[in-house]
């Protein structure tokens, strides 16, 4: 049989947090494993990485690739969720229970679990856990979760701290804005956040760049929030929105920022190894457990809308000032679990 291994997630989707999932995943993975990956754009996932794909929005595809192989890897993020729909944890769910119908392992790397919102998904999911031949998650929450539905299981921190750290040149540099949007902030919700960066760009002086980290649902949201008329005249003179193909170019970005404003978790995650001064809002209970393992600042989106000082106040604080290396060298060991449980692939 082939020495190929299926690695299964969100890849090859435009979103700068899952490619550098992947990267992690291929960092760690046996030098003795050759690797086939679900991808949608298979195309950018061959260029940057050099390996083969098959197409993740066909099950058909997914599952003929996985009858050529001898191991599934259920690699990085939540995938066992249902917030993005039952019908996403039906996928995963089938090519689990193929993988062990075929007598295959199944890997769950690095996972976060949940949402599980629905009573059908924690039923579905609670049946599926112990088919696993081995788990890590990325969380104490998701650890959790796992022992609420019968299956303990070691935690590390996100697979993405693991990626090499860099070296902070960002004194002087833009402030870099990496949102989303948000069912928190709908209309003039987002005006005390405007206002405070408005704020924050005059005061120091500084270029704005938003920094999409999903294209497909992050590109227009500094002309939506303009074309709302909630964009300060001075935020608008001082902002620039850029593009970043790749985790590297991101990273290049962040490392010469005063400051990262990081919505999404992996924007958090890659400004701090970027040696980057970083503060984070939170949309997702995971935004706030990152920062405070961390140590950072965290705005959390789901209470009261803040006033636009207290903002401020609260973005200043961080600003030309990196995270301790010693947060970030323990939030990289924490990782050696994920990296242990791939080495059962050699086996």
């Amino acid at each position: 049989m082939t020495t190929s291994v299926l690695l299964c997630g969100y890849y090859g989707e435009h979103n700068l947090g899952d490619d550098a999932l992947l990267a992690a995943l291929l960092a760690q993975l046996p030098p003795s494993v050759t690797p086939l990956v679900t991808a949608f754009d298979q195309e950018q996932i061959g260029r940057q990485h050099g390996i083969a794909s098959v197409n993740r929005r066909s099950l058909r595809a997914v599952l003929d690739g996985l009858s050529r192989c001898r191991a599934l890897v259920l690699g990085g993020g939540s995938l066992l969720q249902d917030s993005t729909s039952f019908r996403s944890l039906l996928y995963y769910a089938a090519l689990i229970t193929a993988a062990r119908l075929q007598g295959k392992p199944v890997l769950l790397w690095a996972q976060g679990l949940g949402p599980l919102r629905r009573r059908r998904s924690r039923a579905l999911v609670r049946w599926l856990l112990p088919l696993a031949s081995g788990i890590t998650w990325r969380d104490s929450a998701s650890a959790q979760l796992s022992r609420q539905l019968g299956v303990a299981a070691p935690h590390g921190t996100d697979a993405v701290w693991s990626l090499p750290r860099q070296h902070w040149l960002g004194l002087g540099g833009p402030i870099v804005v990496c949102w989303r949007p948000t069912p928190h902030l709908q209309g003039q919700a987002w005006k005390p956040y405007l206002q405070a960066l408005e704020d924050l760009a005059e005061q120091t002086q500084r270029e704005v760049i938003w920094l999409p980290f999903h294209r497909d649902q992050d590109q227009s949201l500094f002309d939506q929030l303009q074309q709302q008329g909630l964009v300060g005249a001075a935020l608008a003179r001082r902002s620039r929105v850029v593009e970043a193909t790749t985790p590297s170019e991101a990273m290049a970005l962040f490392r010469s920022a005063s400051l990262v404003l990081a919505m999404r978790l992996h924007a958090l995650i890659l400004a701090a190894l970027a040696g980057s001064p970083v503060s984070a809002l939170s949309y997702d209970p995971k935004v706030q457990a990152c920062a405070t393992e961390l140590g950072c600042s965290c705005i959390d989106l789901a209470d009261a809308s803040p006033a636009a000082a207290a903002l401020l106040g609260n973005w200043l604080e961080p600003f030309e000032h990196p995270p301790a290396l010693a947060s970030l060298q323990a939030m990289a060991q924490a990782t050696a679990l994920h990296r242990a449980l791939l080495t059962t692939l050699e086996a």
